[in-house]
């Protein structure tokens, strides 16, 4: 056991309980996981392990799915308690989807939290990369799929850059010291930067 955490095979085990974010998140990925592969990116990473600070909304990358697909995981997601802000039919959704742009998700009834689902394409080089070179992440009982962390630092410092990020940044850099390596940070960076340009 390492501070906050341990490593099983290729799992990061992070060691405390369970509260209703992470309730809320695997509620919604129990349903979306059977429809679609997914990966949870950004502040729920760095809460998710530890730091303390509160998000209304949990980003979650896709891949963009076809109309008939969707429309499928549309209305499991209704059935199961969820709305969706961007329109109340599937049809109207998809063209959000269609468009690469995000829809949130939220449990009927409730303010927040929301889920944010960004589709995504090869040509975002970048998020494809990340989506396909997941690391496995577990609290208690619920394992989900996020970056690489070593990814996630560099995306958070290089792109997004805000006083948030660079402290969420920091936050990963300091639990996960004897975790994260340096040459890992070396071929993510090659990947980001090729996005910037």
């Amino acid at each position: 056991m390492m501070n906050g955490y341990s490593v099983e095979g290729d799992i990061l085990v992070i060691n405390r309980d369970l509260n209703e974010l992470d309730f809320f998140v695997r509620d919604f990925l129990e349903v979306f996981k059977k429809h679609s592969d997914y990966l949870i990116v950004s502040g729920f990473v760095s809460i998710s392990t530890g730091r303390a600070r509160g998000t209304e909304d949990i980003d979650m990358l896709f891949p963009l799915m076809e109309e008939e697909a969707f429309m499928e995981l549309f209305n499991n997601l209704l059935d199961e308690g969820f709305w969706c802000y961007q329109s109340d039919t599937a049809q109207g959704a998809y063209e959000y989807i269609r468009a690469l742009s995000s829809i949130r998700f939220i449990k009927k009834g409730m303010q927040n939290p929301n889920m944010e689902c960004i589709p995504i394409t090869p040509e975002r080089k970048a998020k494809y990369f990340e989506f396909n070179n997941p690391q496995k992440i577990r609290i208690g009982d619920f394992e989900f799929k996020i970056p690489p962390i070593e990814f996630e630092i560099l995306y958070k410092e290089l792109v997004l850059g805000s006083k948030k990020d660079l402290e969420d940044a920091m936050h990963l850099r300091v639990l996960f010291v004897d975790f994260i390596k340096g040459e890992r940070f070396k071929e993510y960076e090659t990947v980001i930067r090729g996005e910037l340009k």
